[in-house]
Formats: C-alpha cells, sequence, structure tokens
C-alpha cells in the first residue's frame, strides 16, 4: 500500500538508553506484548550480544509468539579484521531465534577512522559480509547507517558506498540515522530524497535522535521524501535528549498526512500505550506531550473555552478521542463564565443554567479570589467541584469539624511523637476520637479516618497516593503561605485535593477533608448508578364490556 507505513519501536534498546530508565526482563515481555496489540510492526527488543538481560529477554521469547510485529534483534557488523563465522555478536543474533536483525555500521568515514580504526575499504566488506551472512540463513536484515546524515554531508560519496554495499548483500531496508540528532529538516528531506532517487528498488527508513529537538519534525519530512519506516520509540526515550517519540510521529502520520500506520482503534489507545509505558518505567509522564499529555487538550483562557463551546476546532488541532485522550477545562483567575458553564455541564448538576448567571459570576469571583490567595485548582478537580457543589446547594457536608488539638513532643534522645485529638460531628452524632502517627499530618489522617470509619467504611478504601507542598511566598519565612495538594485513590479512581494557609496543618486538613468528601460523594454515585432500574409500570387492563 503507497501510503502505508511501517513503525518500528526501539524503546526496548534505544529507549532503555536513556537515563533513569531501566527494565526489567518481565518488563520488557509486558511491553513487547503490547506494542504487538497495538499493531506495530517491529518491535527492536535489545542487543543480545551485549548483556545477558537482552539474551534472557530473547530466550524467553521463543515461547511467546506475537500476532503480528516481527521481534528483531539488534546487532553491529563484524569487527575489523575478523572472521564473520567466528563473530560473537553474529552467534547470539542467530541464536536468539529472531527472524529480523537490524545490524548498524559506519557511514560516516570519520567515524570508521577514528572510531573503527580500520580502513574505508575493509569498513564497506564488513558491511556486506555481516549482511549477506544473515541473508544466506534466511533473516530480514535492516541495515542501519550510523551517522548517515552527518556522513552524506561530510563525504556523500562514500556514504552512499556503504549503503551500495548493504542493497549488493541484500539489506531488506536501508535505514538513515540521523545519531547525533543535529541534522535540520530541509537536510533530512534533501539527502532522504537523493537516496530514495539512487537506490528506486530498496525500501528506506528514518532512525532520527532529538538533541537539536527535531527528531519528530525530522522524521516526517524523511518520509515526505520517501522514506517507509520510521524508527523511534514510545514517549520519546533514549539516550541524551532521547529519540522519536512515536507517540507525536503516529498521529502526525495517520491525521495529518494521510499516512497508514496503525489502525483506527490502535490510534484510539495510544494515550493508554504512552501512560503504561510511563508507570513501567516508573517515570513521571510528561504532561505537556503533544497528543497524549495530560495537558494536551487542557484549555484555560476564558476566551479559549467561549469559542470550543461553539466549535472544538477553534482551538483543538483533532479530536481528542483520536488518540484516546479527553478534553480538559481548567479554571484559575483568567477563567471566564465559560469555564463555569462548561464544568456544570460537565459534572451533570441539576441546576437551571438559564436562571443562574449571577450565580456563576459569584463563584467565578470566589475562584479568582481564592486563586489570588494561593489556590490552585488545576491539579485539585475535586476541591473545585465540591465548591461548585455548595455554592449552587447541591451537596450536604458528610461531617463537620467541633475541635482540633495537634499534640507535638519531642524527647532529648530525638524521637519525635506526633498526636492529634479531634471532635466531628456527624448528623446529629458527636464523635471525639484521637491518633496517633510517624508526624502531625499522617496523624491527622490517622484520626480523621478513625473518628469516620465507622459510619463511612467505604473510607478505609481510599489511599493517600501522593502529598506535595509548596512554599508560595518564601520571602516571609517561617511565615510563608503553603499550598498542599493531595491525591487520593481507591479502586476505581484517583482524585486532587487542595488547601493553603500560612499553617501548614490547617492547609493539610482542608485538603484532607476534601478528600474524605469527595471520596464519599462518588462512592455515592457508584451505589446509584448500580441500582436496577425500576421495572416499568403496567397499566391497567381494560375491563370487558358489559
Amino acid at each position: 500500500m503507497k501510503n502505508m507505513i511501517s513503525v518500528y519501536d526501539t524503546t526496548l534498546r534505544d529507549g532503555t538508553q536513556g537515563e533513569g530508565l531501566s527494565l526489567s526482563v518481565d518488563d520488557k515481555i509486558k511491553i513487547t506484548r503490547r506494542l504487538d496489540e497495538m499493531g506495530f510492526h517491529y518491535i527492536e527488543g535489545g542487543w543480545p550480544g551485549s548483556n545477558p538481560k537482552d539474551l534472557e529477554f530473547f530466550q524467553r521469547m521463543k515461547k511467546c509468539p506475537l500476532a503480528k510485529a516481527r521481534l528483531t534483534a539488534f546487532s553491529s557488523t563484524r569487527r575489523p579484521g575478523a572472521a564473520i563465522e567466528r563473530d560473537p555478536n553474529i552467534k547470539t543474533i542467530l541464536e536468539s531465534g529472531v527472524k529480523a536483525a537490524a545490524i548498524f555500521g559506519k557511514s560516516w568515514d570519520f567515524h570508521v577512522s577514528q572510531a573503527l580504526e580500520t580502513t574505508l575499504e575493509e569498513n564497506l566488506a564488513m558491511i556486506g559480509e555481516t549482511l549477506s551472512f544473515l541473508k544466506e540463513r534466511g533473516l530480514e536484515v535492516i541495515y542501519d547507517a550510523e551517522h548517515f546524515f552527518d556522513g552524506y554531508k561530510h563525504n556523500p560519496a562514500y556514504a552512499l558506498k556503504t549503503l551500495e554495499a548493504a542493497v549488493a548483500a541484500g539489506a531488506d531496508l536501508l535505514c538513515l540515522c540521523d545519531t547525533n540528532g543535529g541534522s535540520l529538516p530541509d537536510e533530512v528531506y534533501r539527502i532522504t530524497a537523493a537516496v530514495c532517487e539512487r537506490f528506486p528498488g530498496a525500501a528506506v527508513g528514518i532512525h532520527a535522535h532529538n538533541d537539536a529537538g527535531l527528531a519528530v519534525a525530522n522524521s516526517l519530512m524523511a518520509v515526505k521524501a520517501g522514506a517507509v519506516q520510521v524508527q523511534g520509540t514510545i514517549n520519546g526515550y533514549g539516550e541524551r535528549c532521547g529519540n522519536a517519540d512515536l507517540c507525536t510521529v503516529i498521529p502526525n502520520l495517520m491525521l495529518k498526512m494521510d499516512r497508514r500506520c496503525l489502525a483506527d482503534d490502535q490510534l484510539a489507545r495510544l494515550t493508554e500505550l504512552s501512560r503504561y509505558l510511563s508507570e513501567l518505567a516508573n517515570l513521571i509522564p510528561n504532561s505537556h506531550q503533544p497528543f497524549v499529555g495530560n495537558s494536551a487538550f487542557a484549555h484555560k483562557g476564558g476566551v479559549h473555552v467561549s469559542a470550543l463551546l461553539k466549535n472544538p476546532g477553534t482551538y483543538e488541532l483533532i479530536d481528542p478521542a483520536a488518540v484516546g485522550n479527553s478534553r480538559r477545562v481548567l479554571v484559575s483567575e483568567l477563567s471566564g463564565m465559560s469555564n463555569i458553564l462548561y464544568k456544570i455541564e460537565k459534572l451533570g448538576l441539576d441546576v437551571d443554567l438559564g436562571r443562574t448567571n449571577e450565580q456563576t459570576r459569584e463563584v467565578l469571583t470566589e475562584i479568582k479570589d481564592l486563586e489570588n490567595q494561593g489556590y490552585q485548582f488545576e491539579g485539585a478537580e475535586a476541591s473545585f467541584e465540591l465548591l461548585i457543589r455548595k455554592a449552587f446547594n447541591t451537596y450536604r457536608e458528610p461531617f463537620t469539624l467541633e475541635t482540633l488539638r495537634m499534640i507535638m513532643e519531642m524527647k532529648d534522645d530525638g524521637r519525635v511523637h506526633s498526636e492529634a485529638v479531634i471532635k466531628l460531628r456527624v448528623g446529629d452524632r458527636v464523635i471525639h476520637t484521637a491518633a496517633e502517627g510517624n508526624g502531625p499530618v499522617n496523624a491527622l489522617d490517622n484520626a480523621l479516618r478513625k473518628a469516620l470509619e465507622d459510619f463511612y467504611p467505604e473510607i478505609r478504601a481510599m489511599t493517600l497516593a501522593d502529598y506535595r507542598v509548596r512554599v508560595l511566598d518564601g520571602d516571609r519565612g517561617t511565615g510563608s503561605l503553603v499550598r498542599v495538594l493531595i491525591e487520593t485513590s481507591d479502586h476505581h479512581d484517583s482524585w486532587g485535593t487542595v488547601g493553603v494557609s500560612t499553617n501548614i496543618i490547617e492547609a493539610s486538613w482542608r485538603s484532607l477533608v476534601d478528600s474524605i468528601a469527595y471520596g464519599l460523594l462518588k462512592q455515592k454515585a457508584r451505589d446509584r448508578s448500580s441500582l436496577p432500574a425500576p421495572a416499568p409500570s403496567t397499566p391497567d387492563r381494560e375491563k370487558p364490556t358489559d
């Protein structure tokens, strides 16, 4: 198919060379299965000759057949002056059991003399002998022309000779690598077009690094110039500044350039895939990542939201659902009436929007005042929803505080004792209890839960997933305002809440109270939705006439 572009993922090899990223063999197997389900065409599992982990991965993958993707092993050409039959890297390729191999070789004469310390002719022989050896044994062979664009710019004749050697040896695809990531899009287009013209019968691919922030752009330009395969990694993971981010490349190819890579339903799982990789790699997701980031379709300005309500195309490049993402409307001091109205509609609040403009303006004024005090609702949408519900009288507090006392005791041996004594009112009952903790906030949390669990047993399923404190005006020293953001989760959802005060205990209390109250609200909604629908009423049968 003319418009079909094959996707070659190298997250498991090139991606793991990125700082702070390490995957176990089990992790790599899980990712391989997920990429296969997504419809990726090639999955580069690693370099079996370089480390025991990759070797074990390939051995275990022999028992894990893939539905569509072709598992690929990576390696280098044979060593200078060595016999191909005895090269240990090539032996491990054959022992790995793969049907495809990606072999990299030098295409820049500078690297041949400085890195390999051999002759230009020997380098050509290394390329040809390695590729033909693997082809003769039935493998599909992709030739990765390392540093090709730099090599071509410095010595185009020799760079093309390396490709000639690969083609003569039967290479199935010539992948042009911008290994140092310094080429510009117009250079990549011009050079890729020249290669496609020079080798009209060969398939050409692109492998771009992001050192100049151009890996995605360079990949797209290579495709425009005739490349039929794009190599990259999920979330752009990789050495130095990373590789071309397939989570950005794929939507651009499919939705902007009319090139087919995945099925539409697979594209709609791209955001899920991106976040799955982040979770498994234990790396914080990039909120501002194009297409799949949590902020990719987040709108804050009132003018923007007003236009979005009329037509989403005014401020969105695509429908977020196409890549499995969703629109988010933020509320802040930059918000307008449209932001509040959008939130009210999305929350499904039972209010008459046609008669609440004055209330809406009051809520907007309150939000702007709160943000001026240091509140931030972008990461605390649960606190925002509670605020809205209170403003429109659609919410009753599940409990109220009567008194709270914190006890901190530090002994001369350095031990610190923290205890919270709390009195709450739930309905017409007053509960008075105390709890200890490994700090004042933990003691406060323990006391709050202890007081409420008999009334609301569902609290036991709520766990504090994240607790963050930010000093807002450090010039006031220990008297500064602090903002406490808490993320809470249960078996179904996670939600964020916020509290602000010059007293960290008070700020924490406000955020904790919102976290529990919102969790109870969510559970109540789930309970209602799980109730069976009422049976339809049966009309009385018509009485027979006399």
